[in-house]
Parts: C-alpha cells; structure tokens; sequence
C-alpha cells in the first residue's frame, strides 16, 4: 500500500536530494507498512513534503514549528515530520528561490512563498491537489491505518522506555502484561 505515489523530476542535487530531484530523506509507505521517521513512520514519498510545505506557505507565512504543528493537525495526529527533515526541506525551498526568510522580530525565522515559488505550485497543482485530498482523508479518520500504525509505535517506546529504567517487580511485570492483554482482548472485541 503506497500512500504518495508520485515522484517528481527535477534537476536539485543538494540536501540528499539526487540528479532527479528525489528526496532521500522523505518516503511512503513501503509494501510492509510504515517505514521509520517522524512520528509514527514516514508518511511522504519522494518530493511530497517539499510540495505540502510550500503550499503552506502559500496559504500563509509560517515558521518552521507552525509547519510541523500543522501538518500533524491536518493528519490528525497520524504523523509528525520530525524537524530534521522540515528544516533542510525549508532551506531547500529557500536556495531555489521558492520561498524567503526573513527573522520575526527574534531568533524565529517567517518563510514566505515567492512568485517563484507560487509557479512551482502552479506547474504541480494536480499532485499537491491529490496530496491534500489524502491528507484530508487521513486526518478525518477515514483512512485509520496511520493513526494505529502511530499508537502501536506508542506503546512499543512505552514498553522500551520502562525496560530500559532497570529491573521490574513482579507486581510491575503483572500490571504490565495485565494492561497489554486488556488491550489485545479490547481489539479483538472492536
């Protein structure tokens, strides 16, 4: 099950960023479910972030962090792009001329779409329009696998966070297993 199936060909070769404009630091979902990244997997194929981020930038200016919220607000939780990739991606945008910075007053910098930028929307209206009609879908619930995908990620780093604190009592060991068969048997019954 691929989620953003499309990929764009452009001549970028900065910031991980191959001969075809490929962003190797944005993928989809593979055969086998979520792939590592952000919270909860990556969510984006190839170039697909760069493309959800300008437009948002087109909507209005942002700062780096007011993208992120947005972006995990409009998927409902199901995803977070983690900064590392927001950030370079931002950069990017900025070098191609696609968007500017300017400082906001302190150490925040406002991105702004430029007309450059709008023409790069413009000339990919029909991926960004199917990118937003999937975002929509994941972020109203119709499309539930992110959103499990998200809490089962939840639990296996709640798991690994308490196993990593030292050793559990048989009382903790009880309560533990006790609140996991609560609920698988909770699932199975939904």
């Amino acid at each position: 099950m691929r989620f953003f199936g499309h990929h764009h060909h452009h001549a970028f070769a900065r910031h991980g960023h191959d001969q075809h404009g490929h962003d190797h630091h944005e993928r989809g979902f593979g055969r086998h479910g979520m792939r590592r990244g952000g919270r909860g997997g990556r969510f984006f194929d190839q170039g697909d972030l760069r493309l959800v981020i300008m437009a948002m930038l087109a909507e209005q200016p942002r700062h780096g962090y007011e993208l992120i919220k947005e972006i995990e607000d409009r998927l409902g939780g199901a995803y977070s792009p983690s900064p590392g990739v927001v950030y370079p991606t931002l950069t990017l945008l900025e070098e191609l001329g696609y968007a500017t910075v300017s400082q906001d007053g302190g150490p925040k910098k406002l991105y702004t779409a430029t007309a450059e930028g709008l023409a790069y929307l413009e000339q990919n209206k029909a991926t960004v329009d199917g990118l937003f009609e999937r975002i929509n879908n994941a972020g109203s619930g119709r499309d539930f696998a992110p959103r499990i995908m998200r809490a089962m990620g939840n639990v296996k780093m709640a798991l690994r966070l308490r196993l990593s604190q030292g050793s559990l009592t048989s009382e903790q060991v009880d309560a533990m297993a006790a609140a996991l068969d609560a609920a698988a048997l909770a699932i199975e019954r939904s």
